[in-house]
């Protein structure tokens, strides 16, 4: 073939003009403190048609590449003088990560001695991802070597494929789960795929395994044009002729669109793409990120956590699409799982405390989606998405979340100082208080209750000692929703104090002192020191036998958070929390004492630690004084987070107490709250 030299992408020249931000000057490797999952930005977003991607390097008998849950695998394999190269850990050198975002990534590798590949990747919309990959000769030889671009359709069913001179397009069905079906989420199900190259192609190959290319590599043993209809592995194979010194430079480009698009319609689609300007994309996120606070570092470790975490969070959040006027976000992007893609709740909007550092406006519109979706009796639902209102009627009362509205709200005010969102705020803060407080106090006495499906409303929706062990939530009145309702209360009492609302200031606040009140007179233990749920009947701690609900929770503790006890009263309740049997543990406060036969420190909500429900107790232990200790439950936390950045590269729903362990879902949005407790650490002078 004749040799076509290409232009020198500016992408790789960035090295030469970097600005100082942190993510633009990494030196990564698989070892380190890295969130390696990307997704496209919030104006370029698509809730129907959305695919992320995560970086494989972890293992290295892995290809170094991008892998999806449902959409297949892209990698590259090298051959050069008869060696051929698949498996990371075969390379000459490994991966080094330069650059990484949220949606993009520049990173570089030797394949084989003196050959160097540089590589930009960048999720550029939810539908297409732009690969650019510079090969450097930088030996004193002449070499040729061969670059074979693949798709793996890995756990995915490929068919109706059809090879084009440079590009290949295919279909498959990308299955919702069954949350996904059971609440209508219009996610597109059947797709049409292409992935196109820059770079002239000496042939194009699919087969059943990757296994077999890599056994024969020979054109025969390939198929090009009639193969059969179980092939799931394409493959172009690229050759290169490079003398001393001399770079090439092409694109990668993999596109999607729902079936009844024309393939050739998608092909022009990835040409466009390959023309596109992917330094506009980094100069932008240097922008946005250049707002965050630059905090004073002294471990590379939680720096890393700290400038990663700002990664997971813009990567969930949405542009404006269906019933959202605003911009929203989704639990995670990769994966793409039902139950965290149907939409917000205000339990995982407590990471905008963290999120509205770096876009002010987006945190403060993300809390707008409740506000626009009200009901006029002042009820905000269960979950709010732009196709989805879910609500959950149970029990003759439809289903809220937990009571942290006018909380973060006020916070996000605090950070924005936008008072036309503190005026919006205050009006549907005080209405969605309203109605909580007439909604959920069944027996009248100031105390109230979890309501319609409680379990859920409550947050902690399984494995739960308490729900499981004596009875169901409605039943009792808890320290949590009343240490929430105290900080509501107060919340809005600010927010009406900063607004000139002096009487209404007064009236929240008596709202939270006879709350307080009522909760250190019914939820307290004086005998153990400690708040628990107490039965609605008679405010006692016995419900089906005597002192049953006396299991010492996480919620204990929570009001520390909303300020409601004295100080004498906080130094009781921090004896139990500085207890190391049962919950001063080596990596965080578990939500149930290690003490108690539930425990299970990598369950669920009986025993691990929850990053926002620890970020609250930190918080209290400021707020008390107890500034070192504080310190120390910090770094707890994040000593397992950075543990897990560096094993698995993401970030997890949850971590053990106990050990060095991560669970359940990962790529999720709430421990992006992380990043809060740096900063507030730095803002004490902890920061070491």
């Amino acid at each position: 073939m004749t040799k076509q030299k290409i232009l020198i992408s500016i992408a790789f020249l960035l090295a030469l003009n970097l600005q100082s931000q942190y993510l633009s000057n990494l030196k990564a490797t698989r070892n380190s403190p890295i969130f390696t999952t990307y997704a496209a930005p919030m104006e370029s977003s698509n809730y129907v048609l959305d695919q992320g991607y995560r970086f494989m390097w972890t293992h290295t008998q892995e290809p170094l590449g991008f892998t999806t849950q449902h959409a297949g695998v892209l990698f590259l394999a090298f051959e050069k003088d008869q060696e051929f190269k698949w498996q990371s850990g075969n390379f000459h050198k490994q991966a080094i990560i330069t650059t990484s975002y949220s949606d993009l990534m520049q990173y570089s590798f030797y394949p084989f001695e003196n050959i160097r590949i540089n590589c930009f990747f960048n999720v550029y919309n939810s539908q297409t991802i732009i690969w650019e990959i510079e090969v450097i000769n930088e030996g004193s030889f002449s070499e040729t070597i061969q670059i074979h671009p693949v798709f793996d359709g890995a756990d995915i069913r490929i068919n109706n494929i059809e090879f084009y001179e440079d590009a290949f397009t295919f279909e498959y069905h990308r299955p919702k789960d069954d949350w996904m079906e059971n609440h209508d989420i219009p996610l597109v199900e059947d797709i049409t795929s292409c992935f196109h190259t820059t770079l002239p192609v000496i042939s194009r190959k699919a087969f059943l395994e990757f296994e077999d290319f890599v056994s024969a590599r020979e054109a025969s043993r390939g198929r090009s044009a009639n193969f059969e209809e179980d092939a799931r592995v394409l493959i172009f194979s690229h050759a290169l002729e490079l003398t001393p010194g001399e770079r090439c430079s092409f694109r990668l480009i993999r596109s999607q669109a729902r079936q009844h698009v024309k393939n050739t319609d998608l092909i022009q689609q990835c040409k466009n793409a390959s023309k596109a300007d992917i330094i506009k994309r980094l100069s932008k996120n240097e922008a946005i990120y250049q707002k965050i606070p630059q905090l004073h570092f002294e471990d590379e470790d939680y720096e890393a956590v700290y400038w990663n975490a700002y990664n997971l969070i813009r990567q969930c959040m949405m542009p404006p699409e269906g019933e959202c006027s605003y911009n929203y976000y989704v639990f995670s992007r990769e994966p793409a799982w039902g139950w965290g893609y149907g939409g917000q709740v205000f339990h995982e909007s407590l990471v905008m405390l963290a999120y509205a550092f770096m876009d002010p406006e987006s945190a403060m519109n993300s809390q707008r989606v409740y506000m626009e979706r009200q009901d006029t009796s002042g009820f905000i639902n269960y979950r709010t998405g732009p196709y989805l209102n879910e609500n959950i009627p149970y029990n003759n009362q439809v289903t809220s979340s937990a009571p942290w509205y006018n909380y973060q709200n006020y916070e996000i005010y605090k950070i924005t100082h936008d008072r036309e969102f503190l005026k919006e705020a205050y009006q549907s803060g005080k209405m969605y208080y309203d109605y909580y407080i007439a909604n959920r106090d069944a027996d009248n006495d100031g105390l109230v209750e979890w309501g319609a499906h409680a379990v859920l409303e409550s947050v902690r929706d399984a494995r739960v000692a308490v729900w499981d062990k004596v009875g169901w939530p409605s039943n009792f009145e808890g320290p949590d929703i009343n240490s929430m309702l105290i900080m509501e209360a107060r919340s809005l009492a600010q927010m009406a104090k900063e607004l000139g609302y002096a009487s209404a200031s007064l009236k929240y606040q008596a709202d939270a002192d006879k709350r307080i009140a009522l909760l250190n007179q019914y939820l307290w233990d004086q005998e153990t020191a400690f708040f628990y749920n107490a039965d609605m009947k008679d405010n006692d701690f016995s419900f089906k036998e005597k002192n049953d609900l006396k299991i010492k929770e996480i919620i204990g503790f929570l009001p520390l958070w909303a300020g409601a006890i004295s100080q004498s009263r906080a130094d009781s309740l921090v004896n139990s929390l500085f207890n190391k049997q049962k919950f001063w543990r080596n990596y965080g406060i578990p939500t149930l004492s290690a003490g108690h036969p539930y425990y299970n420190p990598i369950g669920y909500w009986n025993g691990p630690v929850w990053v926002q429900w620890n970020y609250l107790i930190f918080r209290g232990l400021l707020d008390y004084g107890y500034r070192m200790e504080a310190k120390i439950l910090a770094e707890k936390v994040l000593d397992n987070i950075a543990y897990h950045l560096k094993k698995d590269h993401t970030f997890w729903e949850f971590y053990s107490a106990d050990d060095l362990q991560a669970g359940w879902n990962h790529a999720y949005i709430w421990t992006g709250i992380t990043a809060r407790f740096l900063i507030d650490l730095e803002r004490e002078g902890l920061l070491d």
